[in-house]
């Protein structure tokens, strides 16, 4: 982009000018590309979840809760009582399969190898326990 002041040569009439002209182009862009963003819906990152409404229902009796303790050095305790594996399968079969299943709280050792506590998760899905959870995780924050 350039500027002419003169002719180089010695007529009256004016070079022609080779340049296009793109501020009209850069205009109309910028005008389409605010008609664009002002266009566009606004896009909200949420999940629409139909929530129950009002308070749940009041308990009628307290869950059965059995409390499995895993030791620093692998031993399995089922609430309190030293058990070995098959023992422990064996109860965990019949929580499963009681009427109202019982609620299974894991508490490992912060000591204890990760494949002691894997093991024992793994044998009651394997054995259909579905109220499962573990216990006690705020002794691992540093």
């Amino acid at each position: 982009m350039g500027m002419n002041v003169g002719s180089s040569s010695g007529s009256d009439e004016p070079e022609v000018m080779m340049d296009v002209n793109t501020t009209p182009l850069i205009d109309v862009m910028l005008v389409l590309l605010v008609m664009l963003i002002i266009t566009i819906p606004i896009q909200l990152h949420s999940v629409n979840l139909n929530m129950p409404n009002g308070s749940p229902p009041p308990i009628t009796k307290e869950p059965v809760v059995v409390e499995i303790f895993i030791d620093f050095d692998g031993t399995v305790l089922w609430n309190g009582e030293a058990v070995d594996k098959p023992a422990l399968e064996a109860k965990l079969k019949a929580a499963a399969t009681a009427e109202d299943q019982p609620e299974v709280h894991i508490k490992p050792n912060k000591l204890v190898d990760y494949g002691a506590v894997a093991a024992v998760m793994a044998a009651a899905q394997r054995l259909g326990v579905t109220k499962m959870g573990i216990v006690g995780n705020e002794q691992f924050v540093k």
